[in-house]
């Protein structure tokens, strides 16, 4: 089970997630997240992983995808954190990318 809440303020937009990022319930963020993203102009937006429990390989390909169109991913505690690190990172002059 996923919970996602979008908070739309004046100046920026948040998708909170809680739960599993797993299974088809990224399929319910990407389609959120579309039709959010389709209808703004230059806000930004986050995507706050804090309360979120799991994610799958597909979670974490969407995370990445989201992070590649512009989205700032908040996390706290071991598994979020690692997951948006690997994300975020930049890989290392010989390095290739994840």
């Amino acid at each position: 089970m996923l919970k996602i809440t979008t908070l739309i303020h004046a100046e920026s937009t948040t998708f909170k997630l809680e739960g599993r990022l797993a299974g088809p319930w990224v399929q319910e963020l990407e389609r959120c997240w579309d039709s959010v993203v389709g209808t703004m102009t230059s806000h930004p937006l986050t995507v706050d992983l804090s309360a979120v429990t799991y994610v799958d390989s597909d979670g974490k390909d969407l995370l990445k995808k989201l992070h590649r169109q512009g989205a700032r991913l908040v996390a706290s505690g071991c598994l979020t954190s690692c997951i948006v690190n690997e994300i975020v990172q930049v890989p290392r002059r010989g390095e290739r990318a994840k």
